[in-house]
């Protein structure tokens, strides 16, 4: 998703809450009594307005008041206002210290198994802060559960080494993992006739290749074309991560090729392979909650059931994180033994020109690249896994390393992420199990004999 898009739907969605809950906080209305940026005075009115949606007083009607008072305020304020409301939940309602001692004391001094039972189960509630209580009550409101994802994005961005908001956003991300369990998601399909809100929607938070105009996207649900995402029943209106789809005859190797406008769609009925081109996680507030593995086999299931043809499940997927690498790599130049037999210095200079312009430079660097490229997706690891993100999250699934493509994707950005090569991951329904295992036991990349053989090279 682009900056500007994923900002501009930011904003629209805390634009509508902060409407939708207007009336719901009416009477309470502290939000226009903040000044934007939270000094202190106003920071011990948040204090007390907090204290008084954990005491709960007034029933459930008052308590949804509360939150919705609560939520707008967090909407009306400045990004430093927010940072302040943030620190106030994070530090001032954390776990009791002198609480959680007691317990464990009581704990250490039960006999018996009822008094064990229940000094275990005082233990537990200490260990959860009050904080976790006032994040849950705003799941009530109308788009509550929207506000809490928004929340932990701008956590993310804010909690970077300061450990009272790490440890707040941990909490928030271990309850909206609860909340966005695979089990309570739809998948849908999303085609032209789709609301035009919810293709808007598609067209800002595609992360992988950028929609450029409503044709663009008009060829993407074309009738060769699937587009499925998953939704969650509090956020109806909203992708939580989507996956597109081309049906095809043989494997893509150039996503050129495969978005060309111009190109008639063939008919599905006669595809034998279906290529996953592009996977975009729509909510930063969700980064780290697993859906994608799920969302691919739920995909799996739907086409094969739509189409029986089909007999081939494969990605055309880039390397993001393959210049990266090259690039530092390069910065040693010829010392590094890596690429000694490739002439860094020559590498690095071809590099620089407007390669992808000039046939004999273009060939020039094609084997090379292909060699590293093979290297860098199978040799290359941390802790054990595959350096780049893209290939973990298929290995981890349990795909085979098919094939590497040369100048797939010339895109200004798949030149400065992946030096325009792509990679097809192949989804073989007998392998998968035996891949994953082999893959999350042991580290041991599944790839064909041709990826192979440019080790070898």
């Amino acid at each position: 998703m682009t900056d500007t898009g994923a900002t501009t739907l930011l904003n629209r969605t805390f634009s509508r809450l902060f409407g939708g809950w207007r009336g719901a906080a009416a009477r309470r209305a502290l939000a226009g009594a903040l000044d934007p940026s939270l000094p202190d005075d106003d920071a011990e009115r948040l204090r007390q307005a907090m204290r008084d949606c954990l005491e709960g007083k007034g029933g459930a009607v008052s308590a949804r008041a509360r939150a919705a008072d609560l939520g707008q305020a967090y909407l009306s304020l400045d990004e430093t206002g927010r940072w302040r409301f943030l620190e106030i939940v994070a530090r001032e309602f954390d776990v009791d210290a002198d609480g959680v001692d007691r317990a464990i004391a009581r704990l250490q001094d039960a006999t018996g198994p009822i008094a064990r039972v229940a000094a275990m189960a005082d233990l537990r509630a200490c260990l959860v802060p009050p904080r976790v209580r006032l994040l849950t009550q705003f799941s009530s409101l109308p788009e509550g559960i929207k506000f809490l994802v928004e929340l932990r994005a701008e956590l993310l961005k804010m909690a970077d080494g300061d450990p009272a908001l790490g440890a707040l956003e941990a909490d928030l991300q271990q309850i909206l993992a609860s909340w966005f369990d695979v089990g309570l998601l739809e998948l849908t399909r999303i085609t032209w006739d789709s609301p035009a809100g919810l293709l808007e929607r598609l067209i800002a938070y595609e992360a992988v290749h950028e929609i450029r105009s409503w044709t663009d996207l008009k060829n993407r649900l074309d009738s060769d074309r699937r587009c499925f995402a998953f939704f969650h029943p509090g956020m109806p209106e909203e992708p939580l991560i989507f996956v597109e789809v081309a049906l095809v005859n043989g494997m893509a190797d150039s996503i050129q090729a495969l978005l060309d406008e111009t190109a008639p769609p063939i008919e599905p009925d006669g595809a034998d392979t279906a290529i996953f081109y592009s996977i975009s996680n729509a909510q930063r507030g969700l980064d780290g909650i697993s859906l994608g593995d799920f969302l691919i086999k739920r995909v799996v299931d739907a086409l094969r059931q739509e189409f029986p043809n089909l007999k081939t499940f494969a990605t055309l997927s880039p390397m993001p994180g393959f210049r990266r690498w090259l690039d530092r790599r390069l910065e040693n130049g010829d010392g590094d033994d890596l690429l000694s037999r490739e002439n860094a210095g020559v590498l690095a200079a071809l590099l620089d020109q407007p390669w992808p312009d000039s046939p004999e430079q273009a060939d020039e660097l094609r084997e090379p690249l292909l060699r590293l490229g093979a290297h860098y997706l199978i040799k290359e690891k941390r802790r054990g896994r595959a350096l780049d993100p893209v290939a973990n999250f298929h290995l981890t699934n349990g795909a085979r390393l098919e094939g590497l493509n040369w100048l797939a994707d010339t895109s200004a950005k798949g030149l400065r992420e992946s030096a325009g090569m792509m990679v097809n991951y192949l989804y073989k329904l007998s392998a998968i199990e035996g891949n994953h295992e082999k893959y999350s036991g042991e580290g041991r990349v599944a790839a064909s004999a041709r990826v192979k053989g440019l080790l070898k090279t």
